[in-house]
């Protein structure tokens, strides 16, 4: 009898996740009203009536490219990974079934407008269709795309709210490890690879032809957004970088206006300190006057094991403010942060379609851009800032780094900031503005708003060395164009080393000659005494000066706010033999200390694997531009991988764009990391490599016209 249970079952599941003859009708008829047109770098242009059969039609092409990742983005923002992955992901999906309830979404979905329905039933049809049409493909977890799944990653962030909750503290919690001790390795460790990006917005009085110009340079980690253009006849005509799996243009331009987001330092989630009162079986949290009971619930978390699937179920607790993620000193922590998916889908769509100014201003009102600052500029000249909007007011006696007491009235939130309330420009008369993650009181240079005016909540962040780069390619220049904005993005000056390379040369001409590393460094003292502080492909001094900076940061004492601090007593003691340390680790690794940069750094793509399994023994490609830690502002985040010498690149550029918005229309250049497939058959597997290492951005083909002779195909889904 069992047996027969099993097999009825099984075959209700294969049931529920087939199309019908209906269901593959509707979609064929949709497809005929999409056309996809591929050109020569394989980047998909999607053309449709209404924008409905534009979603319809990039999802399918989405599909095309990478459903593997298509795939794992919402396994992931569904907190289905441990179904796909096994048991050591449990708690990455309890962490996001915390906030992500199904039941929740789905109510949701019913209830969204129809404009808004109507598109999320296009992503799950094109996608369904790609599945339908494509039998041998096998999902690991999603057999039937639903559309309310649309809402559970209704944002483009990489780090998003719900990840910045410690998976070892959640599971000290729920589970049965030890909690995490604060310091010891932690305080020890090397300081991490800058996650982020940068956004630079240039005035018509600051251009040569008198339009404004925008960069857009994500630093995420590689192939996790591809490039594409969405048209239809109901305005929407977006163009660049979206998040696989999403069916919105996260980083891009249209024909009048373009966004550029970077992660903020907004203080945007909180936590609370809850006192917990047990009274019979029941719980109970101290809130004011009152003893409210805690929300409990039961969350289910299947996943895979060698043998089938098996499942954990958690207790879990919320209160009013979010639910409990950790425990400090006898006192349950909750967490409190933005989750408003339907709001925030309508948001991260309607901006793609706005003209101007006002119009993108009117969409940043939804007050769901989270965690992200934006930079904007439109044909009409006008150019802007916008911090990451959903700030809530709050009490300014508190410190919110820290968590608050939850059972006092006064650390509740209160209504969100406006955008006048937060920092914001427009216009500045500087005629530019920049952010690289930093604080936003160097936006503008001089002409930038005062951290004094602002809560201290609005922003924990601070200048980094890509904010006094940016400053300096920016400031009192009134000529750029399209190419020498980006040659400004990718400026190879190193600002890290400004003081410190005077500092080590110092220290070693005041170091006694009778030291036998006088005579040991003598001649790296003169690669980097002569050295521009500029890197390249071919740069001895900027491998010397990586490495040399590695190993400083292996003493802490040597750190001031995240960065070697050449003033301290550490410093001086330690740059020599950090140096002669960096110089013997180059001789072990490649035979000589004087190798040059590009024989280190390298960017390779073998497989079509998430997690690249690089080898020196592989092919690969030199890259000339380093690490953000060193001021770089194009970004390669690069270390060894399972024993090799060299290091490879996984994050920073990723996509870079530089736009140019006129009254007679746009033109952008730009270039993605390896290539938009990532199917290591495909021709586009791979092909903007050599591009990407070296900055050579291409063009953009925007205009169907500019498609004539750089296409490579058309076709509607499902032929």
């Amino acid at each position: 009898m069992k047996k027969l249970v099993f097999i009825f079952l099984a075959l209700f599941a294969a049931q529920a996740t087939a199309q019908t003859p209906a269901e593959l009708a509707k979609w064929e008829r949709q497809a005929q009203g999409v056309t996809i047109i591929r050109d020569d770098w394989g980047i998909p242009h999607i053309y449709g009536k209404t924008d409905a059969d534009v979603v319809f039609g990039l999802m399918y092409a989405q599909a095309e490219d990478d459903f593997n990742r298509v795939e794992t983005n919402f396994i992931n923002a569904m907190g289905r990974l441990a179904e796909a992955e096994g048991e050591s992901e449990i708690y990455r999906d309890l962490r996001m079934k915390l906030f992500i309830h199904p039941d929740s979404l789905k109510a949701q979905y019913r209830t969204s407008p129809a404009w808004l329905k109507s598109l999320m039933d296009a992503w799950a049809d094109g996608l369904n269709f790609y599945l339908a049409k494509h039998p041998e493909v096998k999902p690991r977890v999603i057999t039937r795309f639903e559309p309310w799944m649309a809402l559970s990653f209704s944002e483009g962030s990489i780090g998003g709210d719900i990840e910045s909750i410690n998976l070892r503290q959640l599971e000290a919690f729920y589970g049965d490890r030890p909690a995490p001790t604060i310091g010891g390795e932690e305080e020890e460790a090397l300081p991490k690879e800058p996650s982020g990006s940068n956004g630079f917005a240039i005035a018509p009085s600051n251009t040569k032809n008198g339009k404004a110009l925008l960069l857009i340079n994500p630093h995420t980690s590689f192939f996790f957004r591809a490039e594409a253009q969405m048209v239809s006849e109901e305005g929407l005509n977006a163009y660049g970088a979206l998040t696989w799996g999403q069916f919105f243009i996260y980083q891009g331009f249209n024909e009048n206006a373009g966004w550029m987001h970077t992660s903020s330092s907004v203080d945007q989630m909180d936590e609370y300190l809850e006192t917990i009162v047990q009274k019979g079986d029941r719980l109970f949290y101290r809130y004011g006057n009152e003893e409210r009971p805690v929300t409990v619930e039961t969350i289910r978390i299947p996943y895979r094991t060698a043998n089938g699937m098996a499942h954990r179920d958690f207790t879990v607790y919320h209160t009013h403010h979010g639910p409990v993620v950790r425990e400090v000193d006898g006192k349950w922590v909750t967490k409190r942060l933005m989750n408003t998916p339907v709001k925030a889908l309508t948001q991260s769509y309607m901006r793609t379609k706005a003209k101007n100014y006002r119009e993108f201003r009117e969409t940043m009102e939804l007050y769901t851009n989270s965690s992200n600052n934006t930079i904007f500029a439109d044909s009409e000249g006008n150019i802007a800032y916008f911090h990451a909007n959903f700030i809530p007011k709050r009490d300014t006696r508190f410190d919110w780094r820290n968590p608050v007491d939850g059972s006092n009235p006064a650390t509740e939130w209160g209504p969100l900031l406006s955008i006048d309330e937060s920092p914001h420009l427009l216009n500045p008369a500087n005629g530019w503005i920049q952010n690289t993650n930093n604080a936003p009181w160097s936006a503008a240079g001089p002409n930038s708003q005062k951290k004094s005016d602002f809560p201290a909540y609005v922003d924990n962040g601070s200048e980094n060395p890509r904010g006094v780069h940016a400053v300096m390619v920016l400031e009192n220049k009134k000529d750029f164009t399209v190419e020498t904005l980006r040659d400004a993005a990718y400026d190879t000056y190193l600002p890290y080393f400004t003081d410190l390379i005077p500092a080590l040369v110092k220290t070693w001409d005041q170091t006694p000659a009778s030291n036998p590393l006088k005579a040991k460094l003598r001649e790296q003292i003169d690669v980097l005494r002569n050295w521009d502080l500029r890197w390249s492909a071919s740069s001895v001094p900027t491998a010397l000066a990586i490495y040399w900076a590695e190993q400083l940061e292996r003493h802490p004492q040597s750190r001031a706010n995240g960065f070697v601090n050449p003033n301290t007593e550490q410093f001086s003691k330690s740059a020599l033999e950090a140096l002669s340390a960096a110089s013997d680790k180059l001789t072990a690794d490649f035979g000589r200390w004087k190798t040059p940069w590009g024989e280190i750094n390298r960017f390779q793509r073998l497989t079509g694997d998430i997690v690249q399994p690089f080898t020196d023994q592989g092919p690969s490609i030199p890259v000339g531009f380093p690490s953000a830690r060193w001021g770089s502002l194009a970004s390669f985040g690069a270390r060894s991988y399972n024993g090799s010498k060299r290091i490879y690149g996984t994050s920073g550029n990723s996509f870079v764009a530089v736009v140019e918005f006129g009254k007679d229309g746009v033109r952008a250049i730009a270039v993605s990391a390896g290539g938009q497939s990532g199917d290591p058959k495909s021709k586009h597997f791979n092909d903007q490599a050599q591009r990407y290492s070296t900055g050579d951005l291409r063009e953009v083909y925007f205009y169907r016209s500019q498609l004539e002779g750089h296409t490579e195909r058309v076709y509607k889904p499902g032929q």
